[in-house]
């Protein structure tokens, strides 16, 4: 069974890839910004946000591609109830890190199966990472080795790579962490064949 991708993150697929789901990948292009500011603005909470974000993306590319299922991800960091989004610029991540120095925080991660235009299923999964206390040189060497396209495209660690080494404490399922928990993907669509 293959499944539309509806995610430009190439960890995302590669996950799929390692985890032998056939997979084509078909951008959203949903204006995550706007739909932020907007649920924000209502009084959303960052679990809602990612589920919200998860669902408008599958159900966007399902709407074009009939009787195909499509899977839709989304992952954001809460720290104490407040939204932390990707950064725009390197000035901006470096405000992300020290504001996450030092914390515990949540990174949220929710997956959405549509098709024909609704969602199907969909699962919310949250890590606990502790950042530890570093002080500026140390987050701007970090900051340093990470390369733009991944800061701009993952945040601001990869887990996967260099990002490990800030943090004392790590809870949580890895595939969470890299935004998409795979298993429960593969344990819903072995009990729909």
């Amino acid at each position: 069974m293959k499944i539309i991708l509806a995610s430009k993150s190439g960890v995302r697929k590669n996950i799929l890839d390692k985890n032998n789901i056939e997979n084509e990948v078909c951008i959203s292009n949903v204006n995550e910004d706007d739909i932020k500011m907007s649920l924000i603005s209502e009084g959303a909470n960052p679990m809602l946000i990612s589920k919200n974000l998860a669902e408008l993306k599958a159900n966007k590319v399902s709407s074009k591609k009939p009787d195909e299922m499509v899977l839709g991800a989304d992952s954001v960091i809460d720290l104490n109830g407040e939204l932390v989004s990707k950064p725009k610029d390197r000035e901006e991540a470096l405000k992300i890190l020290q504001k996450l120095n030092g914390k515990k925080h949540q990174l949220i991660s929710s997956v959405c199966i549509s098709k024909n235009g609704s969602m199907i299923w969909n699962f919310t999964d949250a890590s606990t990472l502790t950042m530890k206390q570093l002080n500026l040189d140390e987050i701007k060497s970090y900051l340093a080795k990470v390369e733009d396209k991944e800061l701009y495209a993952y945040g601001v660690y990869q887990i996967e790579a260099g990002g490990r080494s800030l943090f004392s404490k790590i809870e949580g399922n890895e595939d969470t962490i890299m935004g998409l928990p795979v298993k429960q993907i593969k344990d819903y669509l072995k009990n729909i064949k």
